[in-house]
């Protein structure tokens, strides 16, 4: 049973996988995130996050990947399957999110780090298939931490889908003065979130603070979302 805090719906549901749901389900603008390769679906980031969309109107749906579910369950850390193995469940993720959306519902998809990579794999396909509306990146891994050479853009370069990067400037994985030379296609928009890291935190002497930066990636995704008609 779902509870309701603060006029935010809080519940899940067993499908293919455990979707936990943030906000309310007949909102007109539905987001689905994957997790990133080290923290689950209700890490401090992803909860933190959810939550300031929901305020803001939009519907969050998060969910485990199968590693990441038996890692909780076995207490054994694995690292996990490379993004392109993950297709096939964010996928089921999509379908069953997609079952649940009202009439009028868009589903935007994306995720944290490598949630958002394997999002950004499947995202033309399904957008061309009028499955989901666009994506939405929260600190894509660009390239490997010390490695910028190894770029994993070559599908963002042709990307159709309207995509959303939410990027903190000093990210080890693409900062911006890395990412700002990249031919990334003209359908993908990046927000900057000033002196922000992986987890979109600033340093405490650079004038920034975590909450600010949290926020505005929270209002530039709604905003980005309102956008796609």
């Amino acid at each position: 049973m779902a509870t309701v805090v603060a006029g935010v719906d809080f519940g899940a549901w067993s499908g293919p996988m455990t979707i936990l749901t943030t906000g309310r389900l007949d909102a007109s603008r539905h987001l689905l995130l994957g997790h990133g390769a080290g923290a689950g679906s209700g890490s401090p980031f992803m909860t933190k996050m959810a939550e300031l969309l929901a305020e803001r109107g939009l519907c969050v749906h998060r969910f485990d990947f199968a590693y990441m579910a038996a890692r909780a369950s076995t207490g054994k850390r694995r690292p996990p399957p490379r993004a392109e193995g993950l297709q096939p469940e964010y996928e089921a993720a999509v379908t069953d999110v997609a079952a649940r959306l009202p009439a009028a519902g868009r589903l935007f998809i994306g995720g944290k780090s490598m949630g958002g990579r394997v999002a950004s794999l499947v995202a033309d396909r399904l957008h061309a298939e009028r499955r989901v509306a666009g994506l939405v990146c929260l600190g894509y891994p660009f390239h490997p931490t010390a490695l910028p050479d190894r770029l994993r853009t070559a599908h963002l370069e042709q990307l159709t889908c309207p995509a959303l990067i939410v990027q903190g400037e000093r990210d080890p994985f693409g900062s911006r003065a890395e990412v700002e030379g990249y031919a990334l296609s003209s359908a993908v928009s990046v927000v900057w979130l000033g002196d922000g890291d992986h987890d979109l935190g600033p340093r405490g002497a650079s004038g920034f603070t975590r909450r600010g930066n949290l926020t505005s990636a929270a209002d530039a995704i709604v905003a980005f979302a309102e956008n796609i008609s």
